[in-house]
Order: C-alpha cells, then structure tokens, then sequence
C-alpha cells in the first residue's frame, strides 16, 4: 500500500516561509486524494517527500533511497531566487546551486512549482527528471471574511476610510521590501503593513534600515499566523507583491483566493500565467508601480479577482493531489517496468 512520509525536518528554520506552507498544502493535497502520510521517519512508508535543501533532508533521501524506497524532493529553490536575499548570498550563489544540485538529484524525480523554474533547474544538468506543479492553494479554507477583515483593521488600528496596501514575504531585498516602503514614502494617504520576518543577522544593512523606516502610514509587525494572514487579506484593499524573483509564490495564490486585488512585478515566472490587466496587475518599476497603485485603490482600474480566482482554481489542492498521485504511479510504473525487462534478459 502506497504510504508518503513528508519529511518536516528542518522546519524550525523553513516552516515561517513559503515551505513550510508548501509543506501544509501538500499534507492537505494527500488527504484529498486519499494517500495515507506521516511525518514520523519510525513508521513504514515507501515514498519520501523532501521540502528542504538542509543536510538533514539530503541524509535522510539517501538513507530512504538505500532501503529501496522512492524519493520525491522539491525543487522550491534555484540559484536565482537565491540571490539578493540574506547577507552574503550573493558571494554564496554558486555553491548554493551546487549544494542544491546535489540535493535535488538524490531524488528519483524532483517537483518544482512552475514551468519557469522548472526550464531554470533543467539549466543546471540535473539528472533526474523535472515536473512542473503548483504548490497549490486550499480553496476550501482561503476564503474571504467581513468578520476577519474587521479583526484585522480593528488589530492595527485602520479607519474604514483609510485604504490598506498589504505586503507579505521575508525581510529580503528579492521580496521587493525597498519598493514597498518607497511607495509608503510617495503616499502618505494610504497605509502600508508587511507581515513576514527573517532571523537580523541574516538582513542585509539597506534592508535593516528599510524595516525601521519611521513613516506613520507604515508597519512591519513582523511574523503572524494563517489565520490572522487570512484577515489580512480579508481586510486589504491591495496585495502589493513587487518582488523581484519567484518560482512561484504561494502568497500570489493566496491573495488571489482570498479574492484581494494583485498589484506585482512583471518578471519571467508569471509570464504566460498572470495576464497584466485579466487577472493582475503588473509593473516593471517603481514607475509603474507609483502610477498603477493609486488607479486600482481608487477604482480607476477594473477590479480583477473574479477572474484572478477563476485562474487560481486550476491550483486547488484536490487537483494537485491527484497530481501527486499520478507522479507517484508513475514512479512505481518505472520500476516495474525495469524489473520485467531485467527478468526477460
């Protein structure tokens, strides 16, 4: 009986990012398509599903793959999303992409969330098979709230007059943190709040001074859960994302789900996907980015969510689930398959 054993080592350092919510999505993927899970190593399994490129995960493929059991590993990171994030990543980058060229390719097929990324990991002369699929979006709980929009405005003391522009990611110079509190800077009418948060010995000087931007219009509370991320949503007027490099964005598709209007950066990975002026707004600078923001919040501009969930539904958990299922066939088709060739010979 097929069983998967989703690996959650590592997850004190990743799970306040987008794995460890790629992680969730993937647990609740499982359920729907009815394939039994477990995070506890002790138990049988014979699928192992890989999220993180830490020594730990890398261990535990090759001891998964020495007992004769298939490895799944996730690609969610690539030498490009790499850069411009934490000190040092830069000078870092080319070891990282061997690092994680290592990771990926102790696995029997590696799983990366879009076709860009995945045309980005096929660069690096993997061995090892490379499926494009969505981290996926629990359309079932996304769902926008007048109760949690009102616990959020009443929690960070915002008037219903006043329009709220929301930003979520780390406290990274890729997240497009510097555009962010640019546009705070350029409209003072409008109030800007960014959840995330990233461990300050890894945040680069400019940023560090950034997040301590004295502006009235402007917070960084730093790190909040699900639920009060979902309120977020409910609550805002935008989901201003200008981050400069992606290999998907699980908060693309939450802010899509929760029904709340997308302003981002035009870049490689939402091309051909997110529709400038259909399902999105995208900019290339802060120049677009100062002219589009005022238009949506004013309603100058269509409101674009019906259509940006209509898109997001192709993402949902219960089809990414079966999605898992038909990798996860496949990779015991192959084995079949070569042991009869072996019993011919």
């Amino acid at each position: 009986m097929l069983k998967v054993l989703l690996y959650d080592g590592g997850m004190k350092l990743a799970g306040k990012s987008g794995v460890g919510r790629a992680m969730e999505h993937q647990a609740r993927a499982l359920q729907n398509a009815g394939i039994p899970y477990t995070h506890a190593p002790g138990e049988d399994y014979n699928i192992v599903q890989l999220n993180t490129v830490f020594p730990d995960s890398l261990w535990m493929g090759m001891k998964a793959r020495m007992q004769g059991k298939k490895v799944v590993y996730y690609g969610h990171s690539t030498m490009e999303d790499f850069r411009n994030s934490f000190t040092g990543s830069n000078l870092a980058a080319g070891l990282f992409k061997r690092w994680i060229k290592r990771c990926y390719e102790s696995g029997d097929v590696i799983i990366t969330p879009t076709p860009y990324s995945a045309r980005l990991l096929n660069t690096y002369g993997l061995r090892k098979p490379v499926v494009a699929l969505s981290n996926g979006i629990d359309l079932a709980a996304y769902k926008r709230s007048e109760e949690g929009a009102r616990r959020f405005r009443e929690a960070y003391c915002f008037t219903e007059s006043r329009k709220v522009v929301l930003g979520v990611g780390h406290y990274i110079e890729r997240k497009g943190i510097l555009d962010f509190v640019e546009m705070a800077k350029w409209y003072p009418q409008y109030d800007f709040i960014w959840f995330g948060s990233t461990p300050s010995a890894l945040i680069p000087a400019k940023i560090r001074k950034a997040v301590r931007t004295q502006l009235p219009n402007l917070q960084f509370p730093g790190f909040v859960g699900k639920e009060e991320l979902m309120d977020a949503y409910s609550g805002s007027d935008l989901f201003f994302f200008p981050t400069l490099e992606e290999t998907e964005g699980i908060v693309m598709l939450e802010a899509m789900a929760m029904e709340t209007p997308v302003l981002t950066r035009d870049i490689p990975v939402y091309e051909g996907w997110l529709e400038h002026g259909r399902t999105v707004y995208k900019g290339r600078g802060q120049e677009d980015f100062a002219r589009l923001l005022p238009d949506i919040l004013e309603g100058r501009l269509p409101r674009l969510t019906e259509e940006a969930y209509r898109l997001v539904q192709e993402n949902s958990i219960t089809k990414i689930g079966d999605a898992l299922a038909g990798i996860y066939e496949g990779l015991f088709a192959e084995e079949k398959a070569e042991s009869k060739n072996l019993q011919l010979l």
